[in-house]
């Protein structure tokens, strides 16, 4: 008996395939088909995006504004391809939107902190404080700007590190950007012994300048004493070169600076405190 039931669920399960044939096919080609457009939707988003990130390039466009707006497009890309492919399965487009639409609220309740810093890369590359390839201080956190993205900005720090930084913590913050200006100014404090000759040293400080080609003479120059310290006296020089001999002609006019004073006498004190000693006579024994 349990032998005939089993042939009859063969049989009818046979007669199901077989009355429903062209359901099954049209269902097995609709989910190849839907698998096909997401594949081929990947390949064209892949290729769209790279595509306008070169062309941007091309024109010299900022790689900011390049890498963002055609990572941009790759995902609009990617949602209408989604789109695309549930359609080609026979789920209605039009509620999948309405569903998407609120859960998109929902989920955007949930996540204000990565809408906030989507928001903040649309401002970045709008206004473009920043640019790939300048060194930016964003709050503390120092670097070489590599890209912006949708929701982060990476950095190269000057020892190596790559450092990822939410867009809203820089939008929120204070940004210092060192690359943007041309030509930036350096200062140097000074400080030589109350017993050295003003005009002495205000002269060689002066010599030393002059003769550095990398310093902008048309730009404003200043050799002035600025401060009569508690253990010496302070000379303020101040000079403008292009940004990027900035660090390399502070410390080659420092180290001449040194070796100038050290030449011609001239202390440069450290910090000093007089320690006066007053004794006290012990009470005469009775």
């Amino acid at each position: 008996m349990e032998d005939l039931n089993v042939v009859d669920s063969i049989n009818n399960a046979g007669g199901w395939l077989v009355h429903n044939q062209a359901l099954l096919l049209s269902y097995a080609v609709n989910i190849v088909a839907a698998i096909a457009i997401i594949v081929v939707g990947m390949i064209i988003a892949r290729a769209v995006s790279g595509a306008i990130n070169r062309v941007m390039r091309a024109r010299h466009i900022d790689a900011t504004v390049a890498d963002f707006l055609s990572a941009l497009v790759r995902y609009g890309i990617i949602a209408f391809t989604l789109i695309a492919a549930l359609g080609r399965v026979g789920v209605q487009t039009a509620s999948v939107i309405a569903v998407l639409g609120a859960a998109g609220l929902a989920i955007g309740l949930a996540l204000q902190g990565s809408l906030s810093n989507l928001a903040a890369g649309v401002l970045l590359v709008t206004f473009r404080p920043f640019r790939a390839g300048e060194y930016v201080d964003l709050g503390g956190t120092a670097g070489t700007v590599l890209s912006v993205q949708i929701f982060s900005t990476t950095l190269r720090s000057a020892d190596g590190k790559i450092v990822v930084v939410p867009n809203k913590k820089i939008i929120d913050g204070n940004i210092t950007n060192f690359s943007r200006e041309p030509v930036r100014r350096n200062e140097f404090i000074i400080g030589v012994a109350y017993d050295a000759d003003v005009d002495k040293v205000r002269q060689i400080l002066t010599e030393i300048i002059n003769s550095d080609d990398r310093i902008l003479k048309d730009r404003e120059m200043t050799v002035r004493l600025n401060e009569l310290g508690p253990s010496s006296v302070n000379f303020v020089i101040r000079v403008w070169s292009n940004s990027g001999d900035l660090q390399n002609v502070y410390w080659d006019v420092l180290e001449r600076i040194k070796k100038a004073l050290d030449e011609n006498g001239i202390g440069i004190p450290y910090p000093q405190m007089d320690v006066n000693f007053k004794r006290v006579k012990e009470p005469a024994q009775g």
